[in-house]
């Protein structure tokens, strides 16, 4: 019998399983794959993660597997590039890290065994243990053998597609259609300043930044309704995606791709009720959005210490689990809807005036 059940060992559910066992509660973290393993996700760490790696005392093991830091973060949104520098931020965060989703995820994982916590990589949960109405704990296979294993609180954090989140039937909050689809792969010889990046309002959006190993990755966005012909050829699609931008494609083109293309069409904008009897869900489990804004790490590792607290307080002797559940959804939606919203509105590639006129009036200043 475990206090909590945790599915799903990427960047929500291994710093939830991390940050109970250092509570001292008995944790088993399941993963139906092995580590390391690549994923097609986000690899921004921006402030507020940086802020969590900081205080569970990871970030120095990021940096350790060179990963660049990130200083500058440049936009151009047609109205010219604006730069912004991190050592300026109020919240003394100086850099921003863009790991490899493998490098950084098998990091999260290896910090969960070493807090103690259990864990079983190649584990798919099939169902969950029910008991008077509440999850009571997972059935899964693993190796040709099957298994059933009880928690008083089962966690998801296994992505969009949850196995948790469809076992429990987790009302949908808030949904919005597909906005866009992304591509992106690594380049070596391609040289980058920071994050940058260029918007073509309805039309586009281009990243580049640094990450591991001195390799930096470009990456593109569009609309969900030119999906279809990009990826019946993705070499042509990109090349006409940098050719609308002339100071990306001469940089990608002078450089040469290392890796295979990475994308979907598959970017849903989704937000489901959090927790019930015995269960709840953090990071895309509960709310995936567009990855335009990047939000998507830093908010897992939210919600991972946000339900870490709830669960340490709700499995006190003699506390109330229900409510400490409930007060997570509550703090869940309070911090995740606005963020949700802006999302999708940033995912439609047209910015509305007032950030253009904060763009004049901040570059006004820097003047």
């Amino acid at each position: 019998m475990y206090d909590v059940i945790v599915v799903g060992a990427r960047c929500a559910g291994s710093p939830t399983a991390m940050l109970l066992a250092r509570a001292g509660l008995r944790v088993l973290l399941v993963d139906r794959v092995t580590f390391p393993r690549d994923t097609f996700r986000n690899h921004a760490i921006l402030s507020p993660g940086t802020l969590s790696l900081t205080s569970w005392g990871l970030l120095d093991t990021v940096i350790a597997s060179n990963c660049p830091p990130v200083r500058t973060v440049t936009f151009d949104f047609g109205d010219g590039p604006l730069v912004e520098r991190l050592d300026s931020r109020e919240d003394g965060v100086d850099a921003i890290y863009m790991p490899r989703r493998y490098v950084l995820d098998e990091i999260l994982v290896n910090a969960a065994i070493t807090a103690g916590a259990e864990f079983r990589p190649a584990f798919t949960v099939t169902g969950l243990v029910w008991e008077h109405g509440r999850v009571a704990g997972i059935e899964g296979r693993s190796g040709g053998r099957t298994f059933t294993e009880r928690a008083s609180v089962v966690v998801g954090a296994d992505g969009h597609r949850s196995v948790v989140g469809r076992a429990v039937e987790a009302p949908v909050v808030r949904e919005h259609p597909v906005v866009t689809f992304g591509y992106y792969s690594y380049f070596s010889g391609v040289p980058v300043g920071g994050v940058e990046g260029w918007m073509t309002p309805e039309t586009s959006l281009h990243l580049m930044f640094p990450t591991n190993d001195d390799l930096t990755c470009v990456a593109i966005q569009g609309p969900s309704s030119g999906y279809a012909a990009f990826k019946a050829d993705i070499a042509a699609g990109f090349d006409a995606y940098l050719d609308q931008v002339s100071v990306v494609a001469d940089r990608v083109r002078a450089g040469r791709r290392e890796e295979r293309w990475l994308g979907t069409g598959d970017l849903p904008n989704v937000v489901r009720q959090a927790s019930g009897p015995g269960w709840a869900l953090v990071g895309d489990a509960g709310c995936v959005k567009d990855p335009a804004p990047a939000h998507g790490i830093s908010d897992a590792f939210r919600d991972a210490q946000s339900l870490s607290d709830a669960l340490c307080a709700g499995l006190a002797p003699g506390a109330d689990l229900d409510a400490a559940l409930a007060d997570y959804a509550r703090v869940r939606d309070e911090e995740a809807l606005p963020s949700f919203e802006a999302a999708v509105a940033a995912a439609s590639l047209a910015l509305p005036p007032e950030v253009y006129e904060m763009r004049a009036a901040m570059r006004a200043q820097l003047a």
